[in-house]
């Protein structure tokens, strides 16, 4: 039985944010990709959409039955032209993007193809050039905090564990540890190879470790290249590796037009804090308590959390060379919206918090705590639990 059958069989199917638009996006579209990082939930996903929809077929390209079903693709989307026909692990095949282009032509119609990926729309696209104008991407995440019980102790779960379904579901925080660790080992032994040019699979782990070191500061690539010994350009070419599999995010500065010394180096993070925690050897959230990532890795949790539940919003941080810093600016059009992120139950408020304010006339600022109730700290300036936060920001950008 497959990981996320095993999962979805033992805890019931968990509705994802973007059934809703993944369905419209089925009947509007040829071609349809759900793209995310492996074992976040694609593929279950897409098994309970086909079962809905019916007259469907499904192919995983990790198993040689599947693989050997398109030894003749022609002769098999051939025999298969009236079901919607699914193709999971798709960047293991990409020589079939030329042929789906000139299937869907041919019968010009929506709704024909599903296919997952456990790579980025712009790896994909590197090989699905052909489907332009086609094709509607949808990227699939780890559980938010949305997508599970929202409770105080369900969110610390959440943030302790992460949000692969594997990890987040375990029994226990052991097993939920041991899960992770697999998964980094086989991620970088299996996966990592499957994408772009050669890579020393070696120096991608020991990069991997060293950004869940500096997670959450700014990227300095000669840095990093010094420490692991090869160029900023190798270090550069992994860090986007990691990006495109969805396992790394960095984080632009805000541009402003203003006349004080602005930060332009972007900030790194680890996108899952179960991953970042097991990378840090961080096993439980008593562990977390007292580790020095404790306040970085609360950051990167609300930022994911904020970003994936509001894709239609741009993030950006905001520092200056004097230290006055914003965590994160929420912009969609003429709206913006200054968030700081503290890990703290009690949050303390920077003066450079307000002074960024001030210094790009922002109106609204938040500070998002693992706090159970919210309270304003100043006009137009609030506490909040990370949950509400995420609610009030959908009434207002979406």
């Amino acid at each position: 039985m497959q990981i996320e059958s095993y999962i979805c069989s033992m805890h019931g199917y968990v509705k994802r944010n973007i059934e809703e638009f993944i369905v419209e996006s089925i009947d509007n579209n040829p071609v349809v990709a759900i793209l995310g990082p492996r074992q976040c939930g694609k593929s279950t996903l897409a098994k309970e959409l086909l079962m809905r929809i019916g007259n469907s077929i499904y192919l995983d390209l990790q198993r040689n039955s599947d693989l050997r079903r398109l030894d003749d693709p022609e002769l098999f989307f051939q025999s298969a032209k009236d079901q919607l026909v699914c193709i999971d692990e798709i960047q293991l095949k990409p020589e079939l993007f030329p042929l789906i282009r000139s299937i869907v032509d041919e019968s010009n119609a929506n709704g024909q193809i599903l296919i997952l990926g456990s790579a980025s729309r712009d790896l994909i696209r590197q090989s699905s050039e052909t489907l332009a104008g086609r094709i509607s991407y949808s990227e699939l995440t780890p559980f938010t905090i949305h997508e599970v019980e929202n409770s105080f102790d369900e969110i610390r779960i959440l943030w302790n564990r992460g949000g692969f379904p594997r990890s987040y579901l375990a029994k226990s925080d052991k097993v939920s540890f041991n899960w992770r660790i697999d998964f980094i080992r086989s991620f970088l032994e299996r996966d990592i190879p499957q994408f772009g040019n050669p890579v020393q699979v070696s120096a991608v782990g020991r990069l991997w470790t060293m950004i869940a070191h500096i997670h959450g500061q700014l990227l300095n690539l000669s840095k990093i290249g010094d420490s692991l010994g090869v160029s900023h350009t190798t270090v550069r070419n992994y860090i986007e590796l990691l990006e495109q599999t969805f396992m790394v995010r960095t984080l632009k500065p805000y541009e402003a037009n203003l006349k004080k010394r602005m930060i332009k180096s972007p900030k790194i993070f680890i996108r899952d804090t179960g991953i970042l925690h097991a990378l840090l050897d961080i096993a439980d959230f008593n562990d977390l308590l007292g580790h020095i990532v404790i306040g970085n890795s609360w950051e990167s949790f609300v930022i994911e959390n904020v970003l994936s539940e509001l894709p239609d919003c741009k993030g950006y941080f905001y520092r200056t060379a004097a230290g006055a810093e914003i965590d994160l600016i929420l912009q969609r059009g003429n709206k913006v919206v200054a968030v700081e992120c503290k890990s703290s139950m009690a949050p303390n408020i920077s003066k450079g918090f307000y002074s960024s304010l001030e210094d790009l006339r922002i109106e609204e600022g938040y500070i998002v705590a693992p706090v159970k109730e919210s309270y304003p700290v100043k006009k137009n300036v609030f506490v909040v639990s990370l949950p509400e936060f995420i609610v009030k920001m959908k009434k207002k950008f979406l």
